[in-house]
C-alpha cells in the first residue's frame, strides 16, 4: 500500500511517500514559504535523485498539487499515476479531548477538529487545509488523522488538570494535553523491544529533545505525565520557548513593559528559551560552540537546559515509583553527545550507571549508553514520527476494508 504522509505547517508542507508495510520511503520533501515570496519545493527520491523547484505557491492546495505532480512526473516521480496512492495520513497537532487515537477522517471528525482550533490556532488550521486539499485533489482516497495529543489522553485526571477553578476546565477545556505523542509512543515501544520486555510491564521516561522539547513518563504502556501542557510552551526550556514560568512573572512583565497579549505570546514563544538566555542562537550547536569559546551566557543557557531535563527525569521517576529505561530522541537527544552526559550526571541515585565510553561519538543511532550492570537502561532511539503516521494509516485503512 502506498501512503502519503503530510505534515502541514503555517507556511510549509513536509511529506513522505511510503510503501507499506515494508516502510520503504519512496520519496520525501519539503514545500517552503507558502504564500510568501521565494516559494520552493525540495524533493528527494529514494534512489538519491533530488530536485529544487521554485515558483509561486499561494496556498496549501497549490503546494500539494505541486507535490502530487512531482510524485507522478517522469523524471522525478515514484509512481506512474495518482491511482497508485492508496491513502493519506495527516499529522494533526491538537485533537483536544475528542480523540484518544488515530482516526479515519470523516465530516464529523472535521467538525471536531474545527472545534479544536481555539486550542491550537497556529497549527490546526493548516492541518485542516491539508485535509481539505486532499479531499479536493484525491476525493476517493481515504485519509487518516494522527494526533500529537492522542497518546497523552491516558493521563490521570490529577496529572492533567491545573489548579484553577474547575469551571474553567469544564467551560474552556483548559488542561494539560501534551504533544510529541507520536514520537514518545514510537521510541518507548522500540525501547521495550530493545530490552526484550513487555511494554505494559515497564516504566519509561522518554526525552524528545529538539528545538521543541518534551519529556513523557510512560507507565505500563500508557502516557502517565508529560511536560508540555495546554500549549507547547510549558515544561522544558526550549530553543525559543521559555518553558515553565511563574504566571505572575509573566503578568509583571506585561505590566512593566506595557505589552499586550500578542506581544507577550511572541516573547515567550519566539524570543525566550536558549536564544533568550544565550543571546547567541536557538541552535544548540551554535550555543555549544560559543560556550567552548568562553561565552558565559551560552554556558548558562546550556546549564539551564540540561538542569530542567534532569529535574523532570527525577520528578517522573518519583511519580511512577521508579524507572526502567530513560530514552533520548529528537535532534538534540540523538546527536548531542556531551548534552546526554551532562543530563545523566548526578542521576546515579536512580540506579542509572551512565557509560561515557558507550555514549562517545554516538549520533543518530540506536545505542545503549548505560553500563551492563545499570539497573536503569539509558538509550538513544532515533524517532520516526512519519513512520508512526504511515503505520496507523495502514492499520485503519486495512480495517475499513474488512
Amino acid at each position: 500500500m502506498k501512503i502519503i504522509v503530510l505534515n502541514c505547517g503555517s507556511s510549509s508542507i513536509k511529506y513522505q511517500l511510503f510503501d507499506m508495510p515494508s516502510a520503504e520511503v519512496l520519496a520525501k520533501g519539503l514545500v517552503e514559504k507558502i504564500g510568501l515570496k521565494g516559494s520552493l519545493i525540495k524533493h528527494k527520491r529514494n534512489d538519491g535523485a533530488e530536485v529544487k523547484l521554485e515558483g509561486e505557491i499561494l496556498d496549501h492546495q497549490a503546494g500539494i498539487e505541486y507535490v502530487l505532480g512531482i510524485l507522478v512526473s517522469e523524471k522525478y516521480g515514484s509512481v506512474k499515476s495518482l491511482e497508485e496512492i492508496d491513502a493519506v495520513g495527516h499529522r494533526v497537532v491538537h485533537g483536544g479531548e475528542f480523540f484518544k487515537g488515530s482516526i479515519y477522517i470523516t465530516d464529523e471528525v472535521i467538525k471536531a477538529l474545527i472545534q479544536c482550533i481555539d486550542l491550537a490556532p497556529l497549527h490546526n488550521p493548516p492541518n485542516l487545509e491539508g485535509i481539505s486539499s486532499i479531499t479536493k485533489l484525491l476525493p476517493n482516497v481515504p485519509q487518516v488523522g494522527v494526533f500529537d495529543t492522542a497518546f497523552h489522553q491516558t493521563m490521570p485526571e490529577q496529572n492533567y488538570l491545573y489548579g484553577i477553578p474547575y469551571s474553567l476546565y469544564e467551560k474552556h477545556k483548559i488542561r494539560r494535553y501534551g504533544f510529541h505523542g507520536s514520537s514518545h509512543r514510537f521510541v518507548s515501544l522500540r525501547a521495550a523491544e530493545m530490552l526484550g520486555k513487555k511494554y505494559e510491564d515497564l516504566k519509561i521516561i522518554t526525552c524528545h529533545l529538539g528545538n521543541g522539547a518534551s519529556l513523557c513518563a510512560i507507565k505500563n504502556g500508557k502516557s502517565f505525565d508529560t511536560s508540555m501542557g495546554m500549549t507547547p510552551i510549558e515544561g522544558l526550556m526550549m530553543g525559543t520557548r521559555c518553558g515553565d514560568i511563574d504566571a505572575g512573572a509573566l503578568l509583571h512583565i506585561m505590566n512593566s513593559e506595557e505589552i499586550d497579549i500578542v506581544s507577550a505570546n511572541v516573547l515567550i514563544n519566539k524570543h525566550s528559551g536558549v536564544l533568550g538566555i544565550s543571546g547567541v542562537s536557538s541552535d544548540m550547536r551554535d550555543v555549544e560552540d560559543a560556550a567552548k569559546e568562553g561565552h558565559k551566557r551560552a554556558q548558562l543557557a546550556l546549564d539551564m537546559f540540561y538542569y530542567r531535563i534532569k529535574k523532570y527525569i527525577g520528578a517522573y521517576a518519583a511519580a511512577m515509583g521508579g524507572v526502567d529505561a530513560i530514552v533520548f530522541t529528537g535532534g538534540i537527544g540523538e546527536n548531542d553527545v556531551p548534552g546526554r552526559e551532562a543530563i545523566m550526571d548526578g542521576l546515579e541515585f536512580l540506579g542509572a550507571e551512565f557509560s561515557k565510553e558507550a555514549n562517545h561519538g554516538k549520533r543518530g543511532k540506536e545505542v545503549v549508553i548505560s553500563t551492563p550492570t545499570s539497573k536503569v537502561t539509558v538509550m538513544v532511539v532515533p524517532t520516526n514520527e512519519e513512520l508512526v503516521i504511515a503505520q496507523d494509516t495502514l492499520e485503519i485503512v486495512d480495517a475499513l476494508k474488512n
